[in-house]
């Protein structure tokens, strides 16, 4: 690792997080400015997703929500898109901001803003981490964060969901490290959907070794019940929180996200690549995501639809003998009993695109909850394709 210090290096090993010489600093500049391509994309096996509006197809497997976003959003996009020739016309972010910390009882400072939650996921490991403070996880998780520590050459441990719940064992984690600079957490889990009590994140953060930060991830906490992890912000706990608009409120094209914490853990994000902040933020999405936030009865309408088609899918397979894993989220976690690529690979055939598999689960494949209609054909292509 000694060419990440020296005379070069454009962040500080002082901070907490990796120092990068120039070469690397422009290695992170592409990985953090094309973080997309660091998410669901690239993890899944090559495969042309179908285009909006393609006859017979659905898409199932990244985890999008299958409508748009709500009608007021839309409609604050339509306004704003003829003033988009300035940067920022009437303090678009700003009022995002201002609205979050106002709904999530926190200071105005204790909010950023980012394209997705993917890049502040992955300047987290690369602020809070180095190569003697790493990273530690559940299995199966979401991988972009593993994807960074590799890359960084940041320690990495794994730890197996717990086995009665699929939560995350916090128990181990912190046995697995014990000069960890981060542990994550992905509340409900991806791909499982799986819920950690809040109880053992509180234990978890007592518990942590000093210093370290507890990055919790809420993407699809919309689609619970579940109580938010945002006390533990409120009361000034190591804690950072991301949130993105990519999953229940329709906005996976957009590219909008939060990040949620103490202002000084939140700069390691910002300071991550070297540099104070990301660039201006679409103005659209600003609008979009601040429209969204005001019509929580329209969220809510989705969040009781998808557990209700989730509900009636699983309720289908296990009626065929398969193992469906428990989920609060817009996913569910397959185990067909045997290798799971070629039967993604039969349902694509079939003008349905499913989800991939981990591969501590090699015959388990997520399925993404989208409309009922999409599901009912996923659903009834379930036999001939078994049978095949």
């Amino acid at each position: 690792m000694a060419d990440y210090v020296g005379s070069e290096s454009v962040a500080s090993e002082a901070s907490g997080g990796l120092a990068l010489d120039r070469r690397r600093m422009f290695q992170m500049a592409a990985l953090l400015g094309g973080s997309l391509a660091m998410g669901e994309r690239a993890l899944a096996a090559p495969v042309a997703l179908p285009r909006r509006g393609a006859p017979g197809m659905a898409r199932i497997g990244s985890n999008e929500y299958w409508e748009g976003p709500v009608p007021d959003a839309v409609a604050a996009v339509r306004e704003v898109t003829p003033h988009c020739n300035y940067y920022d016309p009437d303090g678009e972010c700003d009022a995002l901001i201002k609205l979050v910390a106002s709904m999530e009882k926190v200071p105005v400072d204790h909010v950023v803003p980012w394209a997705g939650s993917t890049s502040p996921l992955v300047r987290s490991v690369l602020g809070m981490c180095s190569p003697e403070r790493g990273l530690v996880t559940a299995n199966p998780t979401f991988e972009v964060a593993w994807t960074t520590a590799e890359y960084m050459g940041v320690p990495l441990v794994k730890v197996p969901l717990r086995a009665s719940d699929q939560a995350h064992d916090v128990r181990a984690m912190v046995a697995a490290n014990p000069k960890a600079g981060l542990f994550y957490i992905c509340n409900p889990n991806n791909p499982t959907g799986s819920l950690t009590p809040k109880e053992d994140i509180a234990w978890l953060l007592a518990n942590k070794p000093a210093g370290s930060i507890v990055l919790l991830d809420e993407a699809y906490l919309h689609f619970s019940e579940a109580e938010s992890g945002m006390d533990f912000v409120r009361s000034g706990a190591d804690v950072v929180i991301l949130r993105t608009f990519s999953k229940i409120f329709g906005m996976a094209g957009m590219r909008m996200g939060l990040s949620i914490g103490r202002p000084e853990l939140l700069e390691k994000l910002m300071m991550a690549d070297g540099h104070v902040l990301m660039g201006q933020l679409p103005v659209p999405a600003l609008v979009c995501a601040t429209a969204s936030l005001k019509r929580p009865d329209l969220i809510a309408a989705r969040r009781t639809l998808t557990a209700r088609t989730r509900a009636t899918t699983a309720e289908f397979l296990r009626g065929r003998g398969f193992k469906v894993l428990p989920s609060e989220a817009n996913m569910l976690m397959i185990d067909w009993g045997r290798p799971a690529a070629p039967i993604k690979a039969a349902f694509e055939a079939r003008g349905i695109v499913i989800g991939r598999s981990w591969t501590i689960w090699p015959t388990m494949s997520r399925i993404t909850i989208g409309s009922p209609a999409e599901m009912q054909r996923f659903c009834a292509a379930v036999d001939p394709i078994l049978r095949a």
